[in-house]
C-alpha cells in the first residue's frame, strides 16, 4: 500500500510512517523543510518537499498520483496564530482532498479533533475557537466529495505517552478525556484497512479494547 501523508514531519505523521514502514507499507511523508527528508527517510519513508499552504491543486496532484490512501494530519500547532489556522487546519485538507480526488484517490483519512462539528463554548480562547472552527470546515468540506472514501477521526487531548493498543472508538458524542499519539497512529493503520469505515466520524479516546477490534466495530 503507498499511503500519502500530509504533516509527514509532525508527531503523529511520524509515528504514522514507521508503523506503515515496519508493516512493509510505503509511506509518502509530505514536509515543507528540507531538512526534514533524512529524518523520514530514517523511519523507512518517503518524503516529498512540498508546502501544502502555498501549493495549488496542480501541484499536489501528481504527488497523490497512484496513491492508495490519502491521510491528513498536518496542523498548524499551538504556536500558529489564527490566521494559520484556517491556512492550515482547514485550507490544506481542503486542498490534499481535491487533489485525491481529481486523481481518483479515494480512500482518505482526516485527522480532526474532539469539539469539531460542535458550538464551541462561551469563553473559549479565541485561538482554539479558530481551530475548532477550521477544524469543522474541513469535515464539512470532506462530507460533499462524493469520489472520496473518507473516515474522520476526532482525538480527544493527545499526549505523549506509549501507545497501549486499546482504545476507546465511538460515534459522536463520547466524554472527552485524552489518548497518546501512538495510539492514534495505529488507528490510522488500522483504518485504512478497513474501508467499511467509510462515511464514519469517530471519536477517540483512550480505552479497553484492542485498536483492531475498536475498528473493527465500525466497519460495515
Amino acid at each position: 500500500m503507498r499511503v500519502i501523508v500530509a504533516g509527514g514531519h509532525g508527531k503523529i505523521g511520524q509515528l504514522l510512517l514507521r508503523a506503515l514502514a515496519e508493516r512493509g507499507d510505503t509511506g509518502v511523508g509530505l514536509v515543507r523543510n528540507p531538512d526534514h527528508v533524512d529524518e523520514l527517510a530514517a523511519l523507512g519513508a518517503e518524503a516529498v518537499v512540498l508546502d501544502l499552504e502555498h501549493a495549488s491543486p496542480d501541484e499536489v496532484r501528481p504527488v497523490v498520483a497512484g496513491a492508495d490512501a490519502v491521510v491528513f494530519a498536518a496542523g498548524a500547532g499551538a504556536k500558529g496564530g489564527i490566521e494559520r489556522k484556517d491556512s492550515v487546519d482547514r485550507a490544506t485538507a481542503v486542498l490534499t482532498a481535491e487533489a485525491a480526488e481529481l486523481e481518483g484517490v479515494r480512500r482518505y483519512l482526516q485527522v480532526s479533533s474532539f469539539g469539531a462539528g460542535e458550538e464551541v463554548p462561551e469563553g473559549t480562547d479565541e485561538t482554539f475557537t479558530a481551530y475548532l472552527r477550521a477544524k469543522t470546515a474541513a469535515e464539512d468540506d470532506l462530507r460533499g466529495r462524493a469520489g472520496l472514501d473518507w473516515t474522520i477521526l476526532r482525538p480527544t487531548t493527545l499526549t505523549d505517552e506509549p501507545g497501549t493498543g486499546q482504545v476507546t472508538l465511538s460515534t459522536p458524542p463520547l466524554e472527552t478525556s485524552e489518548v497518546s499519539r501512538a495510539d492514534v497512529a495505529a488507528v490510522l493503520v488500522a483504518l485504512l484497512d478497513a474501508p467499511g469505515t467509510a462515511g464514519s466520524t469517530l471519536m477517540l479516546t483512550k480505552g479497553t479494547t484492542p485498536v483492531a477490534d475498536a475498528v473493527a466495530a465500525h466497519a460495515s
